[in-house]
């Protein structure tokens, strides 16, 4: 159950305020939370500075944004070493046997391993599509899609001709 807010937690939260203090270190502070904080904070008429918060927010995006490039490129990497074994002259693996595990050298991949390896490429393929999407600038095609994509998940059907 929580506390009643106190005429001191009103005192407090303008206090800090005034020092500059962000929300959160008033919350921290006070041992309130934060909702708490910019309910008393309105009530006061006191406001809080969201520049920072909004150039911490887009540096964080432009970090992700780079960190997925860079998974987009290992990705495509593994895919293609992945199709460089599938395509080789020789295909080598190591196998079970009754003297233990021994490598093996084939002039073909084996049916299961090529499904398995071409599914793997697929997949490694497939995710760096939807990183790359992420990124890319679709507009309101990407809205459209979304919220279709959002009808079709909770099986709400849409008129014909807006899809």
């Amino acid at each position: 159950m929580s506390h009643p807010i106190t005429d001191d937690d009103r005192q407090r939260v303008r206090e800090l305020h005034t020092q500059g203090k962000t929300r959160n270190d008033i919350a921290k502070t006070i041992g309130r939370s934060p909702s708490t904080v910019s309910k008393l904070a309105r009530a006061l008429g006191l406001s809080f500075d969201r520049s920072a918060t909004a150039a911490a927010t887009a540096a964080k995006q432009q970090d992700n944004r780079a960190r997925r490039v860079d998974l987009v490129g290992r990705l495509y990497g593994r895919g293609e070493r992945i199709l460089d074994r599938v395509e080789a002259p020789m295909y080598k693996f190591t196998a079970p046997t009754i003297n233990g595990i021994e490598t093996k050298v084939l002039d073909h991949v084996p049916a299961p391993d090529e499904k398995a390896l071409a599914a793997s490429v697929s997949s490694h393929l497939t995710s760096a599509a939807k990183l790359e999407a992420i990124d890319a600038d679709r507009g309101t095609e990407a809205a459209k899609s979304m919220l279709g994509g959002l009808a079709a998940a909770f099986g709400l059907h849409t008129p014909a001709g807006d899809e």
